[in-house]
């Protein structure tokens, strides 16, 4: 295939899973702006086979490598002319390719990070909608695109709803637009109403299902513990150069303000849309420009009664720990997330209950302790020790009718 450079060429990280699934919605509607270059998946080899029928890209990566040669198999049984790439390296060889413009990366958890990091050495544009590498490494990440000339742009709703309350400049903002204050918003996930002495009981199922949003499953287990907003406060901290006092939660069940920029002279601009995670993958993708998007408006009907309210912090200590992790310093808010990603997996793999993770994410991190990290390489010790550390205090952990015993 010879690509047309009169095109932007990208690589979508994760093709089959939540975001990948949106991206690639978006390039079916804007076909005369963007090449598919290169899809990856971690283990869903048949929608990967399926995708490359469509979007015909020159490279498919698997990121197990363990099924590299199933892929190649399959590949070769659907005749599909395109090079097979597998593991850590297949990925760093497609984002740092001379051919590629723009790399999506919608790969869940820390795994994200050194395709993030590669692809702004080669002064790419990385548009970013894992939270977890920003949340680790933002302020490194954010010298590497500074020393390359390269890109960061959130297309986490929240954080690409600031960025379209910001003037058009890129990051960073805070000292030079006069932001006082961002406020997050939030769903409050499926469990906003639940009786507090009832979330012992909440099933994986439960959990997963969030009211608004199609999302992965960790995600969505973060969303109902809300860390996941917890992690969205160190990511704007990151991202907009805002210090974590001017960054406010609030509690916004319909999901139609996705997040609000207050000015020092008394203005408060927000973004409003339907809660589409294509909206923000589409302006990114097209940034500067916006381009058509079949996406329904909001109606008026739709605004006449929005809810806001403060977070209950006994019903989402998560949120806690993610400020206090953040006032402690980098070492800790990297084994927040590390830690969070373990529990989290927990929960999901039924060994523990759903209110027993915050619990266990605040024990871990109580007896965690490492050097404040000054490399992605160290960035990744210090996220690989708080893991381990994780694996511990859960080794002892205890069901009992009263609750978690570590």
């Amino acid at each position: 295939m010879t690509l047309d450079k009169e095109k932007k060429s990208v690589v979508v990280l994760g093709s089959t899973g939540s975001v990948g699934l949106s991206t690639l919605s978006v390039i079916d509607q804007n076909k005369d702006r963007f090449n598919t270059f290169a899809l990856t998946a971690n283990s869903n080899i048949d929608l990967l086979i399926q995708q490359c029928h469509v979007y015909q890209p020159q490279y498919l990566v698997i990121s197990d490598a363990s099924q590299l040669s199933n892929l190649k198999f399959k590949v070769g049984v659907a005749g599909l002319n395109v090079t097979v790439l597998g593991g850590a390296d297949g990925l760093l060889e497609v984002v740092q390719h001379d051919d590629v413009d723009v790399v999506v990366s919608g790969i869940v958890g820390a795994a994200g990070l050194a395709s993030i990091h590669a692809a702004l050495i080669k002064s790419k544009t990385v548009l970013v909608a894992n939270k977890e590498p920003i949340v680790m490494a933002g302020d490194f990440l954010a010298q590497v695109a500074k020393e390359n000339k390269g890109v960061i742009l959130p297309v986490d709703s929240e954080h690409n709803a600031i960025f379209q309350c910001l003037s058009p400049l890129l990051p960073p903002f805070y000292s030079e637009q006069g932001i006082s204050n961002i406020l997050l918003t939030a769903s409050g996930g499926p469990f906003l109403q639940t009786p507090l002495n009832q979330l012992k009981n909440v099933t994986v199922a439960q959990a997963v299902k969030h009211p608004k949003w199609a999302m992965g499953r960790k995600i969505s287990v973060d969303s109902a513990t809300m860390m996941n907003k917890g992690l969205e406060v160190i990511e704007a901290h990151h991202l907009f150069s805002i210090p974590a006092e001017a960054i406010e939660v609030v509690i916004h069940p319909q999901s139609i303000v996705h997040s609000m920029v207050q000015y020092v002279d008394g203005s408060t601009l927000a973004q409003l849309a339907n809660p589409d995670m294509r909206v923000p993958i589409a302006h990114c993708l097209n940034y500067p420009i916006r381009t058509h998007l079949d996406v329904k408006h909001i109606s008026v009907k739709d605004i006449a009664m929005l809810e806001f309210q403060e977070p209950d912090l006994k019903r989402f200590p998560c949120l806690s720990l993610a400020y206090e992790a953040l006032s402690v310093g980098r070492s800790a808010v990297i084994g927040l997330n590390a830690i969070n990603e373990i529990v989290v997996d927990e929960f999901l793999n039924e060994k523990i209950d759903f209110s027993d993770i915050a619990v266990l994410i605040d024990s871990a991190l109580n007896i965690f302790d490492a050097p404040s990290p000054n490399s992605i390489q160290e960035v990744l010790d210090v996220d690989a020790s708080a893991r381990k550390c994780a694996k511990q205090v859960l080794m002892k952990y205890q069901r009992t009718e009263y609750g978690v015993v570590t």
